[in-house]
């Protein structure tokens, strides 16, 4: 059967100067290579270059590459999960108690936000999710990519490319770029289960997965994965000592909840290919997961003011309940062009949606109030067309031929608030999260045009270069051009230098530009019913909003590869990213009643919050870091196969100017700041831990074999908007362990994430709310202890 190649084909949708230098800690079962090599050095890459035959350990900038087999041999079934215990770049905190982010998780790379990291699968650019991540957590005002909406049983491996790279891709790819690649496998197939719990015997895991190839005849393939989840919740709340609960009828019992949500999932994905003819390829792919989840919002006590002693007498457990559905399609046509170009005309579409209910009271409609509530539905879609072309051609004055690569690009994405029940917004609305308003509801669009060019070449054996420009023009901000240099010299076969230089751009998004909301909200030590507001809403613009603009960065990154023995590769990359007119929500503006007599008599009603704040582009930061990465690959003569990787990441973020506080917020109080030194020092700055190490092993004798991944993760503090207030929490190592057995077809593993049940250290009585709040919503590796589990797979 013919078949295009996938990097030259599909890198026509991508540009780039790519990548770096050989992570890969792939186990040996997946039916690699067992001659000591690590293979995935040689392994072609699509991702960022458009050179026909680049591999990792030729790219131009740093790359990861990540076998399936690698992210399946986890405890976890969340991708951005498995991918921050492998990778030391990126981080994926798991927060509760935050207005629904523990459901639409968000991984950072580089230590920036969420929504700075572009995310592909095939190469084609994934649509955002609706969901903006609120609470006080890290990506606090980002609505990234959902990661956990792809099944892992569906991927063949990843390319991570940790540089800056909007002049190849477009909007959003800031810190780099996560390319998820399908397996094409046009037979066979496996299927396994999962069941695990945490050592303190909740949060029980049930998973369900599959995958089967097809043949298309002789001229294609089709492949169909599938995976079904069934998670129950952790809870590792403290006990009720808030000094507002004293005298409710369960001051000093355990009442809160805090941990991992419990949901229930469904994903369905497949890739499929078909030769038309020897010059023209159909291909297709694309899914769609359907998640519900419950978490939980604060206690409310049964004297509280927001508390109804006729219904609830002892108080009540405001529940969020959470539907995301998320669907793609991706079809296009790929082949050759007059012998010498290679075409790729693709049409994509992706839509996500997150619809919120409520079980809790209207504390405004009395005795009457319902105790379930419709919320509202957020939703985000993209429809994309592209046109790529690329051709190899010579110059008389080079040995090499040069890539050519251009492009054109549509882009249309919308953006929708559905307003929920009347009653979830009348007057106080539903408590713990209010509904969206027929005032807040509404339908947005944009669309944007891009055009490309790509350049590639080796210019002598020794040294190879690349250089890009992009150009986009958006229908609501204007256009921007972008444009990136990357070359690499190799002094000898065993030691290379690489750097790019580059400049990156990311639009705000729909939702950053239109979102509305109220919810409740931890701010310092108090619980307040905060409103989020767009740049160009009424209150926000009464407060100092300015419209929003792009994000503008510039890109620095000078590396070191080595592989002195065949067994051994080495990897140093420094980097520095400046990003300009950075998108963040502003601190919680806590409305005194200067504030709210201000509001009141410009026209501003239904004050139904004590705090308000807006997106603003208010702040520069500049990030500064170093990427060690070493593989080792070896087969002893006992016939012991061990594949070890050393990762260590250093990564700090600093805010470089804040733009002065608006006068009118300076006239209505001293204390209203729109970026305080919480957002200053703490969720722009250093918040995630700046040192990450990561040692991953695995070991393979006979039918056997020892999976094992350590991870430190260094020191870092949660502040506060006075110093005094701010905690301080030590560096901690996290170790996962898995035992697999091979028998003919089956494949059993027992295994345990976290198997020394590691836990943070406990909140400051400042930050507890009262003692409820036993752990840090920063916590890096979360705060549910160990996880012990057991699989067995069969294949065919």
């Amino acid at each position: 059967m013919h078949r295009f190649q996938l990097n030259t084909l599909t890198a026509a949708l991508v540009s780039a100067s790519v990548l770096g230098g050989g992570w890969s800690v792939a186990s040996l079962a997946d039916g690699e290579a067992s001659d000591g090599k690590d293979s995935t050095l040689d392994r072609v890459i699509v991702t960022g270059t458009r050179a026909q035959e680049r591999t990792a350990s030729q790219s131009l900038s740093p790359i990861d590459v990540i076998s399936g087999d690698t992210l399946r041999s986890s405890g976890s079934s969340e991708l951005g999960t498995v991918l921050a215990r492998l990778i030391p770049s990126i981080n994926f905190p798991r927060p509760s108690l935050v207005d629904g982010a523990e459901l639409a998780r968000p991984a950072q790379m580089r230590g920036l936000s969420p929504d700075q990291v572009l995310v592909l699968v095939n190469g084609k650019r994934r649509h955002t999710g609706a969901f903006v991540n609120l609470g006080g957590a890290v990506g606090r005002g980002s609505s990234p990519a959902d990661l956990n909406a792809i099944p892992m049983s569906a991927i063949d491996h990843i390319e991570v490319l940790r540089d800056g790279a909007s002049a190849r891709y477009g909007s959003d790819a800031i810190a780099g770029v996560i390319n998820i690649i399908l397996k094409d496998a046009n037979h066979g197939g496996s299927v396994s289960t999962k069941y695990g719990s945490y050592k303190k015997g909740d949060g029980i895991q049930r998973e369900v997965d599959g995958n089967a190839g097809f043949a298309l005849g002789d001229r294609g393939f089709f492949n169909l994965s599938g995976e079904g989840d069934n998670n129950d919740y952790t809870d590792r709340a403290g006990d009720d000592y808030r000094t507002a609960s004293i005298g409710s009828t369960t001051y000093g019992q355990h009442v809160f909840r805090q941990g991992e949500p419990a949901t229930k999932d469904g994903k369905l994905f497949f890739n499929s290919e078909f030769d038309l003819n020897d010059n023209a390829q159909l291909y297709s792919f694309g899914g769609y997961s359907h998640r519900t989840g419950e978490t939980a919002a604060f206690y409310r006590a049964s004297n509280a003011s927001n508390n109804l002693a006729a219904l609830y007498p002892n108080g009540y457990l405001p529940l969020i309940r959470g539907t995301l559905e998320d669907t793609s399609l991706v079809v296009g046509v790929r082949g050759q062009w007059l012998d010498d170009w290679h075409y790729d005309l693709s049409a994509n579409y992706g839509k996500n949606s997150y619809e919120i209910n409520t079980r809790t009271i209207n504390t405004s409609l009395g005795l009457a109030t319902p105790t379930h509530f419709y919320n509202g539905t957020l939703e985000n879609d993209q429809k994309q067309l592209s046109l790529d072309l690329s051709r190899e051609f010579r110059l008389g004055w080079l040995a090499n031929p040069v890539s050519l690569s251009v492009g054109t690009e549509y882009l249309d994405q919308d953006y929708q608030i559905k307003s929920g029940d009347p009653a979830s917004y009348y007057q106080t609305g539903s408590s713990g999260l209010g509904g969206f308003r027929d005032t807040d509801a509404g339908s947005y669009n944009r669309h944007s045009v891009a055009e490309y060019l790509d350049l590639e070449t080796d210019f002598t054996d020794k040294l190879s270069g690349s250089a890009a420009v992009r150009r986009e023009d958006y229908s609501d901000f204007g256009a921007n051009t972008t444009g990136a240099l990357s070359a690499r010299y190799a002094f000898t076969p065993q030691v290379a230098l690489r750097g790019s230089i580059s400049t990156g751009f990311r639009a705000p998004s729909l939702a950053q530009q239109n979102f509305t909301y109220t919810s409740s909200q931890l701010i310092g030590n108090t619980v307040q019913e905060a409103g989020t507001f767009p740049a160009n809403s009424q209150v926000a613009k009464l407060l100092g909003a300015e419209d929003l603009k792009p994000e503008k960065s510039r890109n620095y990154s000078l590396g070191l590869v080595l592989q002195p023995t065949d067994n051994l590769t080495v990897t140093a990359d420094v980097y520095r990213i400046d990003i300009d007119d950075r998108i963040t929500l502003s601190s919680n503006l806590v409305l005194n009643n200067a504030a709210i007599a201000y509001l009141q008599a410009n026209g501003v009603g239904n004050i139904n919050y004590t705090s308000a704040r807006y997106f603003t582009n208010a702040v520069d930061t500049s990030t500064n870091g170093i990427d060690l990465v070493a593989n080792y690959r070896y087969q002893f003569d006992n016939g012991i196969r061990w594949n070890s990787t050393l990762g260590y990441n250093y990564n700090h973020t600093k805010v470089t100017d804040v733009k002065a506080n608006p006068a009118v917020l300076d006239a209505l109080g001293v204390n209203l700041q729109r970026v305080d030194r919480r957002e200053k020092n703490g969720l722009l700055g250093d918040t995630t831990p700046e040192h990450k190490l990561t040692l991953g092993n695995d070991f393979n004798y006979g039918n056997w074999a020892l999976h094992s991944t350590l991870v430190r993760y260094g020191e870092y503090t949660s502040y506060q908007a006075d110093a005094v207030n701010d905690q301080h929490f030590q560096a901690a190592w996290v170790l996962d362990l898995a035992v697999d057995y091979r028998y003919k077809n089956w494949l059993f593993t027992l295994g345990g994430d976290n198997v020394t049940d590691k836990y943070p250290a406990k909140l400051s009585d400042y930050s507890s709310s009262g003692g409820n709040l036993a752990y840090s919503t920063y916590s890096p590796f979360g705060y549910s202890g160990a996880f012990y589990y057991a699989k067995v797979g069969y294949s065919w």
